[in-house]
């Protein structure tokens, strides 16, 4: 299990400005991505299930965030983009 020290992040009106995402989002999904390659697919729930199950993250928002970037990192290994 890793654990996950969340820093509120500031949403304006909802949304959050900008396609960056934070520097802990991208950490926690490419350790994740590095101790678990075998737990993560292309679909973007089941991502969202297993970062649930292996993180201790509560905030729906911030899990959201590293399984979507999760997604991507799986989709830029299959397309041979990424080391």
């Amino acid at each position: 299990m890793i654990w996950v020290t969340v820093v509120r992040v500031k949403i304006m009106g909802g949304l959050i400005m900008g396609n960056i995402k934070q520097t802990f989002i991208k950490r926690t999904a490419r350790e994740l991505f590095d101790r678990y390659p075998n737990e993560f697919s292309r679909d973007f729930e089941h991502n969202k299930r297993k970062v649930e199950e292996l993180t201790n993250v509560t905030s729906k928002t911030i899990r959201n965030r590293i399984a979507g970037y999760m997604t991507r990192l799986v989709r830029m290994k299959e397309e041979g983009k990424m080391l």
